[in-house]
């Protein structure tokens, strides 16, 4: 157990969450999801939470775990063509986590996830909260595009509102 850690997520606060996404952000995130689900197959997830608590925080978990978790509660991988992809953003670690369904795991490998997250958590330091989601997203956009082009079918399956939580 890292006490740096649990102290770090005990003070992150809702406002705090709010002042990083305000309505406006959460809608040009929206808007950024939705333009880029009319270039492919895939469908595009994002949460943003604050901080971890209670028995997750004292027990270590990981971002990448919190998010694996949120995938299957969120039915990201509930998609026609298993190409749901959730992008995670653990506010108090500033750790984002991408988690890519079994269709496109098969082709776009863990490294490219990994340089997506990293330049987004970099716009983060410094930030820019809206431009980082808005950049991750256009960067999962050409993953899906090249993999799974639009096919003409309009089948939105899941959410473009991101999930604050």
């Amino acid at each position: 157990m890292k006490i740096k850690r649990i102290v770090k997520h005990l003070l992150v606060t809702d406002g705090q969450l709010r002042r990083a996404f305000p309505r406006s952000t959460l809608n040009a995130i929206e808007d950024a999801i939705k333009a880029s689900e009319t270039a492919h197959v895939g469908e595009i997830r994002f949460a943003v939470e604050a901080a971890l608590d209670g028995a997750p925080l004292f027990k270590g978990q990981s971002a990448r775990d919190r998010a694996i978790d949120l995938f299957s509660q969120l039915r990201v991988w509930d998609t026609q063509y298993n190409t749901g992809v959730l992008i995670y953003l653990l506010l108090a670690d500033r750790t984002v986590e991408i988690v890519a369904d079994r269709g496109i795991h098969t082709k776009v490998n863990s490294q490219e996830w990994s340089k997506v997250c990293r330049q987004m958590e970099t716009a983060f330091q410094q930030s820019n909260f809206e431009a980082g989601v808005v950049s991750g997203v256009q960067a999962v956009t050409q993953h899906l595009m090249t993999h799974f082009p639009a096919d003409g079918h309009d089948g939105n399956e899941l959410p473009d509102k991101p999930v604050v939580l």
